[in-house]
């Protein structure tokens, strides 16, 4: 058994992109478009799983956006995405100055939380063992729901 993908569903394909792409890091690695069924399949990996993913499609998340308007409801019943990075603090304050909020600073040095615009919980953990608790993260409040 492989783990294929996560599907999360978009209201704004362009705001999902800005923010997996753009801010977030993930890379797309294709498209489809479906005529018929009225609806986009992005799929995104992260930097150092590309070649896997590009050799069979895994890990990966696959944004689906239906292009008639829908309501969609239900970003926290999902759980979480989880990436790990090889700086927790670095990779949050780049969040933090693309604008992204940190629901969850990471405190403790392991693990942080934010959301996707769909509000989806994204857990970012650190690589290997915690960083040593540094300011300003270990005085940060958590902001709003994680």
């Amino acid at each position: 058994m492989r783990y294929v993908h996560t599907m999360v569903r978009v209201r704004d394909l362009d705001a999902a992109l800005d923010f997996y792409v753009n801010k977030f890091g993930l890379v797309e690695t294709r498209r489809t478009q479906n005529e018929a069924g009225r609806y986009t399949l992005v799929f995104l990996a992260a930097p150092a799983d590309l070649e896997t993913a590009r050799e069979w499609g895994a890990p990966e998340i696959e944004l689906t956006w239906n292009w008639d308007p829908e309501e969609y409801t239900g970003g926290r019943n999902f759980g979480h995405l989880a990436y790990r990075v090889d700086d927790i603090y670095a990779f949050c304050d780049r969040l933090a100055k693309a604008g992204v909020v940190i629901n969850r600073p990471p405190r403790d040095g392991r693990m942080a939380f934010i959301r996707s615009p769909e509000g989806i919980s994204i857990e970012i953990l650190q690589e290997g063992q915690p960083l040593p608790p540094q300011e300003p993260w270990t005085s940060l409040p958590n902001i709003g729901t994680w």
